[in-house]
């Protein structure tokens, strides 16, 4: 395939600088070659933020207006990378348009509009579709769920959490993910990739309960000017109330009768991105921190002899995506978030060509409507006093 693929961007923010990034070292990374790549429009409700970007990344123009993309004959492939009420407008008219649509995590703001989404990409089956949990790309990760696959036997417990700290201060401005209904919060910004890392692990979950919200910040100032990420900025005296939770907490069953306990909060004091779990097995255990993404301990083969314990594992290219997929591909040599989107972009780019280079597809539309069922039964335990909320049976991918 010779036809370049040509690439746009809509929300230029922390998660869209990561998009473009991603895209820019996707030609860089694995075999075989890609197709050439056009780098061909950011767009930013904010004109300044949207030229920053392109201008950083390559791309040849920025815009205000992520319409102007839909009759584009150059752009193909489209990541969105905006608050979550607006995918699915801007998925449906992509997908209605004819391009290749990745969207961020959460699928969406609602499980209403999540499905429509997905129903969007059903009908166009020639179009590829995905959402962006991009831990699924820790080469940690997947060499653990190989591993469980493999000789760890059944999951007896699945023990996760996800703490950041962004939100702990009443300084950090007033912005989307502050708005919405309980469970739109630290919920679905940073627990939708730790409920969707459970069950990319373990496996599908059958039923939540216990789940409980609190929100310690219950205000927040209006920025005095643009604001994205997690950044602070000059406030104004008008303030608004914060809709949603800062901390929540639920417990869970997986099909295959292991039991999952999950902590997500982002007013963590002293965690700034900080993704882990433990896993315990029949013949093994297996635990993970982001905050040493590049290691992780594992038990094997348990002995009882009191020696048993836990081996460090420096991640290397006998592992998931190391090899080739970062410049010094050997042991002991570390990685970040930002590689995960170049391995997502690289993955992503491939289904649309059609290339067969051995990486797992994205996570599908499917896979974004199954995380926000699971919200939503996580919200209706919570709204019922931590009652037990069942859930559909699940493929996951």
């Amino acid at each position: 395939m010779s036809t370049p693929i040509g690439v746009a961007v809509i929300g230029a923010g922390m998660a869209g600088r990561a998009h473009c990034a991603g895209y820019r070292s996707a030609p860089t990374l694995f075999d075989p070659p890609l197709p050439p790549i056009r780098y061909v429009a950011v767009v930013d409700a904010d004109e300044a933020v949207a030229q920053d970007a392109a201008t950083r990344y390559g791309f040849e123009r920025a815009g205000t207006d992520w319409r102007e993309l839909l009759t584009d004959d150059s752009v193909d492939v489209v990541s969105i990378v905006v608050a979550n009420s607006l995918h699915r407008e801007i998925a449906e008219a992509l997908l209605d348009a004819g391009k290749h649509v990745l969207s961020e995590k959460p699928l969406a703001d609602t499980l209403e509009n999540a499905r429509a989404m997905a129903d969007a990409a059903a009908a166009h089956p020639e179009l590829v579709t995905g959402t962006g949990f991009v831990y699924r790309r820790q080469p940690a990760v997947a060499a653990i769920r190989d591993l469980l696959r493999a000789e760890l036997g059944e999951v007896s417990h699945f023990n996760g959490r996800y703490w950041c700290d962004y939100a702990r201060s009443a300084q950090t401005p007033m912005a989307w993910r502050y708005k919405g209904r309980p469970g739109t919060g630290a919920l679905a910004d940073i627990g939708s990739h730790l409920i969707d890392l459970a069950e990319f692990v373990v496996g599908p979950l059958s039923h939540v309960s216990g789940a409980a919200f609190t929100t310690k910040v219950t205000e927040r100032h209006l920025a005095a000017g643009t604001t994205y990420g997690h950044a602070k900025a000059q406030l104004t005296d008008v303030t608004e109330p914060v809709e949603n939770d800062d901390v929540a907490t639920f417990t869970a069953h997986f099909e295959n009768g292991a039991v999952g306990t999950f902590s997500i909060s982002r007013i963590a004091p002293g965690h700034a991105n900080s993704l882990a779990f433990d896993l315990f097995a029949e013949t093994g255990a297996t635990k993970w921190d982001m905050d040493a993404p590049a290691e992780f301990s594992v038990i094997r083969n348990l002995r009882g002899d009191g020696y048993d314990g836990y081996n460090r594992v420096l991640v290397g290219p006998d592992h998931p995506y190391l090899k080739g997929g970062v410049p010094m591909d050997f042991p002991g040599v570390s990685f970040g978030v930002g590689d995960l989107f170049g391995f997502q972009a690289r993955a992503f780019l491939e289904q649309v060509a059609g290339i067969d280079g051995g990486l797992p597809p994205v996570a599908s539309f499917a896979d974004g409507v199954r995380d926000l069922t699971i919200i939503d039964a996580v919200i209706r335990s919570a709204e019922q006093n931590g009652a037990t909320v069942e859930l559909p049976p699940h493929h996951a991918s």
